[in-house]
């Protein structure tokens, strides 16, 4: 089976799914490598094959689906992005947290198996909560996927997902366990894992920050982005902060939400849209 005969069978499935191609292009050898295995499995021979039986098979489309979950993290991923939440995002939302009275609270969309969450709470536990005495943290870490958010739970990795981590938050919050280099119980609090479909579902607000990045602006149709952000934006704090990927777009402009100068994928929401 060629590449080309999967990509063609991609560009006819994926707008089906209200996925794009353009988004799964780079990643497209992980999804095929799915699909083939599940064809396989199935005793079909070519994709044209394989498009005939889900065509006949309305529930095999769950299963398509299941395999365009793209699972790529690691921690601190984009060091310049964490960077300025460390230094001025997440400063400002203690504080206003604090005069608020209440728990600062940060949404991970797309989490997979926890690295991005876990690193929010490492850069709260060890550099923002001690300026700012009582201030605490509440994350919810959401994903389609159950056998990454079962990882997530465990909070075991292997080195090569902690490269891009200062080693002073490396060894500050991991023990090594088994050949694996496992959370320490203090950073793994206030952190709630739960499995939904961005495409349909979402947690109660409001926020002060959510990042959703790599994920709805990158892999979904155009207007499912549009939906995405609209429920995000719904479920942020005034002022509050929206994190997208690095070489991810908005898919329209909303009043009151622009990009910091600084760092063109962090947007700050400063009012309301209808």
């Amino acid at each position: 089976m060629r590449d080309t005969d999967c990509v063609t069978f991609l560009q006819w499935a994926l707008p089906r799914l209200d996925l794009r191609w353009p988004g799964f292009r780079k990643v497209r050898g992980q999804v095929c490598k799915r699909i083939k295995r599940r064809m396989k499995d199935l005793r079909i021979a070519t994709f044209d094959g394989y498009r005939r039986h889900i065509e006949a098979d309305p529930e095999e489309w769950r299963v398509l689906d299941g395999f365009c979950a793209i699972t790529i993290s690691r921690f601190y991923r984009d060091r310049g992005v964490f960077g300025v939440l460390r230094t001025d995002i997440l400063p400002a939302i203690a504080a206003q947290a604090k005069r608020q009275r209440r728990p600062a609270r940060c949404w991970s969309a797309g989490c997979a198996s926890g690295e991005e969450p876990y690193t929010l709470k490492m850069l709260w536990d060890l550099d923002v909560a001690p300026r700012f005495a009582g201030a605490r943290l509440e994350i919810v870490a959401t994903d389609i996927d159950e056998t990454v958010l079962a990882r997530a739970a465990r909070g075991c990795y292997q080195p090569g997902s902690m490269r891009e981590l200062p080693d002073a938050f490396a060894r500050e919050v991991f023990e090594a366990r088994d050949g694996e280099f496992c959370i320490r119980a203090p950073h793994r609090e206030g952190i709630d894992f739960l499995r939904q479909d961005l495409r349909t579902q979402a947690p109660d607000g409001p926020f002060d920050l959510v990042l959703c990045r790599n994920t709805a602006f990158t892999y979904f149709a155009p207007e499912l982005q549009k939906k995405v952000l609209r429920a995000i934006v719904d479920r942020l704090q005034c002022p509050g902060w929206l994190v997208v990927g690095t070489h991810e777009d908005l898919p329209l402009s909303l009043p009151g939400l622009a990009p910091l100068a600084q760092a063109h994928e962090i947007y700050a929401f400063h009012g309301s849209f209808a």
